[in-house]
């Protein structure tokens, strides 16, 4: 959807920002009208992809502690993630699994580069405040 939005309004790219932080834009403010959508109709979050029945390939098979424990963290990192306000967890995944700038970030999400680095600051905190019992379990 994303790339088919991108194609009608090519002739809207300016090129003040970059292309890819211009597609970024359109996937997020697509995924952000998808999220209300739902929210209006009731309708549940999207399940992760393990949820959705995806396969995963898997080169060893991890002791069952360790298979309890990584269940345990991926359980709460998904509910933390939930928690946080669409503007901080687009933020959070575009900085920390995009790897982008600040600023790039800032374009995307149409907000200054202050605000962009509060949101990232706030989800890290969140995040680190919900897996503190699994750390400290596992210490």
């Amino acid at each position: 959807e994303t790339f088919v939005r991108a194609y009608r309004n090519l002739a809207s790219y300016d090129g003040r920002a970059s292309f890819s932080t211009w597609l970024y834009r359109i996937a997020t403010n697509y995924s952000l009208d998808l999220l209300e959508a739902r929210k209006r109709r009731g309708q549940a979050p999207l399940e992760d992809e393990e949820g959705a029945g995806a396969s995963r390939v898997i080169a060893a098979t991890p002791a069952p502690d360790r298979q309890a424990m990584s269940g345990e963290i991926s359980r709460r990192l998904n509910a933390a993630m939930a928690q946080l306000s669409a503007r901080e967890r687009t933020a959070f995944v575009l900085r920390h699994f995009e790897e982008q700038s600040i600023y790039e970030i800032s374009q995307t999400l149409g907000i200054g580069q202050s605000a962009t680095k509060h949101s990232v600051f706030r989800a890290v905190q969140k995040l680190r405040q919900a897996l503190r019992p699994v750390v400290d379990w596992m210490s």
